[in-house]
């Protein structure tokens, strides 16, 4: 308790050297919260948007749709699943087509869905934003994006044309939405029909089943269903249906964990130099206090200590702002445009023009790293001055 209120009255003589060595870390510990509560709610709202609005929570299909997304590869009956996790079901026909305006000829991905099994598993039935949701056969909802590009409007026709085993099929069907979800996939390349109009296209009765699970339970009840499921069927958690998305994500997170690391190494490092100026200042009053008693290893864990206790005090004032920017970045959408245009740029991507950073406990463990690597290289460097003093030579004043 003495050796920590010596270093404690220590820094406290030195207030601007204190003041700087604990701004360094004010600064770091802010940088690290924010960073940290950026990748993971980006990473929370590529779930949110792929299992809401791109794909599902949890989806089940024949293995061989999987390895070959072509409707022949669908279900030949649907299958019958039974799990408590299990909120709702609905099959889905997923197939290419081209899409003909009276202007504008477009490929695209079209998907077929039952109008009020939709409503129970995705939020795209609700975000249309003129017009209305789908409700007999005849119909087409389109992103709004690619209305736009097809130059078509409500009341008109959109011719859908689709191969199937029997040769290619053509469906006029009349345009009765248009989607502004807020998500690229879906306002970019959204185009819905009745499932029994992707039936009459293909000539398939179901490429796969969507589920709706609780939120975080994906990969469980995916699981799960794999281990009761016949071989010949496979259930994917939202988690693995996002594809080159998940991987750039994963990539982003190994890029930036390891230069965070390295970004809190570089401020203890800062602090260590300043403190080993300020150790070379203050010999002569090390030896003082080392002839009345203290031991040269109690020295040198001063001097770790005074390092430490200033990186403790900018971690401390750096946690308090570093959370409260998480908490107003959580609640306001301030990366919205930025976010708009990532969705421009990548309109496959799965982007929501909505990105809230997260908020946990544990990114204060993380930060804490610096006060960590601050007091450990003290000890290593400036606490070798001191375990090196001679008495004899300070305490004459030579």
């Amino acid at each position: 308790m003495t050796l920590l209120r010596l270093a404690w009255r220590n820094l406290l003589r030195q207030k601007r050297r204190t003041g700087l060595l604990s701004l360094v870390v004010i600064y770091v510990t802010v940088a690290v919260l924010f960073m940290f509560g950026f990748l993971d709610g980006y990473g929370e709202s590529l779930v949110e948007a792929y299992g809401a609005y791109v794909e599902a929570p949890v989806e089940v299909a024949r293995r061989a749709y999987w390895e070959d997304p072509d409707p022949s590869q669908g279900f030949s009956a649907l299958p019958a699943l039974a799990h408590p996790l299990v909120q709702a079901a609905t099959p889905r026909l997923a197939f290419y087509a081209l899409l003909r305006s009276p202007y504008r000829l477009e490929g695209g991905v079209v998907l077929g869905v039952d109008p009020e099994g939709e409503k129970a598993l995705s939020r795209v039935p609700y975000k249309v934003a003129e017009g209305r949701w789908l409700s007999a056969p005849g119909e087409v909802v389109l992103g709004a994006k690619l209305a736009e590009r097809l130059d078509v409007r409500l009341g008109e026709r959109l011719v859908v044309e689709a191969s199937a085993l029997k040769g290619p099929q053509a469906l006029g069907l009349a345009v009765v939405g248009i989607l502004r979800a807020g998500v690229s996939n879906v306002d970019y390349g959204g185009v819905y029909v009745h499932l029994e109009d992707a039936r009459a296209l293909t000539g398939a009765l179901a490429t796969h089943l969507a589920l709706k699970v609780p939120r975080g339970r994906e990969a469980q009840v995916a699981a799960e269903l794999n281990a009761l499921l016949p071989e010949d069927l496979l259930a994917k958690g939202v988690w693995d249906l996002m594809g080159p998305i998940r991987a750039d994500y994963e990539g982003s997170r190994l890029f930036y964990i390891p230069l965070l690391l390295l970004f809190m190494l570089l401020a203890a490092v800062a602090v260590v130099s300043t403190t080993y100026v300020s150790v070379r200042e203050r010999l002569r009053e090390f030896a003082v206090v080392e002839s009345l008693g203290l031991t040269p290893w109690g020295l040198a864990g001063l001097v770790a200590l005074e390092a430490a206790l200033a990186s403790l005090v900018g971690l401390a004032l750096g946690l308090l702002l570093g959370y409260g920017l998480l908490a107003y970045t959580s609640t306001h959408n301030v990366f919205g445009p930025l976010m708009r245009l990532s969705m421009e740029l990548l309109p496959e991507s799965g982007l929501s023009e909505a990105l809230y950073t997260a908020v946990r406990p544990v990114y204060a463990f993380y930060a804490g790293a610096v006060v960590v690597f601050s007091g450990l290289l003290a000890l290593l460097f400036p606490g070798r001055l001191v375990l090196g003093l001679s008495l004899p030579r300070y305490l004459k004043g030579e």
